[in-house]
């Protein structure tokens, strides 16, 4: 594991309750129970499950969005007590503005961090090419198809250089094809600036062809049940997919995934 410091996303303990608050598990639905996890520094983290076992909840968490009522998250800059710049998330539904052109979109975070415009405009355009949006600046979100505005949210949240990148689904909505375009391309994007991902999904090939490490998450109330590398190495194209090792990853973490979906549809707990 190398030293103690050398973690991206540490997470001790944590319960969640839907109706508590800061410091008190609520009455209500208990959607994470006791869930332990170490993200490594710069590493790429598939969460899987099934519907419902809190992998959203335990993003929004990370992400400081919903107060941490029991046990703790920790980045490097410290325990996580409130959103923070050195953790940004993707959605599933491209959240844009639509008033604003892709350039503007782009802009936006570095704007609100104070920089001149100048270096603003600059940074934008480095990151609108980045995802292979060069020649699309002045477009508005309602101009683009659905992979296109999630390449303009994909440069949005990056530009602002988070240490860490959190995705909620976020190529849900697209087209079988457009995924799998927009899968190689957050590789790439990845392994040009590394930064520690934390990605939701319940696609299980998605998880193994974009993953270093996945966690396959219990149905609910959610808890880490198994953790796998997937030992794929940093090279991930068209031939990955037929790769035995991806092959059959794929079959055992979908029995993995399959066995929790069963207990959640009985109830689970």
């Amino acid at each position: 594991m190398g030293m103690a410091t050398d973690f991206g996303i540490k997470i001790e303990g944590v319960s969640h309750a839907y109706g508590g608050g800061q410091g008190q598990l609520g009455t209500n639905t208990l959607a994470l129970k006791q869930t332990d996890l170490l993200i490594r520094h710069h590493e790429f983290h598939a969460l899987l499950g099934p519907s419902g076992c809190g992998k959203s909840t335990l993003l929004y968490l990370i992400g400081g969005f919903i107060p941490v009522q029991t046990g703790s998250i920790s980045t490097q800059k410290g325990p996580v007590t409130a959103p923070g710049p050195d953790r940004s998330i993707v959605f599933q539904n491209f959240a844009l503005f639509p008033w604003k052109t892709v350039l503007e979109n782009v802009m936006y975070g570095l704007q609100k961090k104070g920089l001149p415009e100048v270096e603003c405009r600059d940074i934008a355009q480095a990151h609108i090419k980045l995802v292979q949006l060069g020649g699309f600046e002045q477009a508005y979100p309602s101009q683009l198809s659905g992979g296109m505005q999630q390449r303009a949210a994909i440069a949005r949240t990056l530009a602002v250089d988070p240490d860490i990148l959190l995705m909620d689904e976020p190529f849900g909505a697209l087209d079988a094809q457009t995924r799998r375009v927009m899968q190689e391309e957050l590789r790439m994007i990845w392994k040009k600036r590394p930064k520690t991902v934390v990605f939701v999904t319940h696609d299980v090939h998605e998880a193994v062809f974009l993953a270093d490490r996945i966690s396959i998450m219990s149905a609910r109330p959610g808890r880490i049940e198994h953790q796998i590398d997937t030992g794929l190495g940093p090279e991930r194209d068209e031939s990955t997919l037929t790769d035995r090792r991806f092959v059959e990853l794929g079959e055992q973490i979908w029995r993995l995934v399959r066995e929790q979906a069963v207990l959640a549809s009985r109830g689970g707990l």
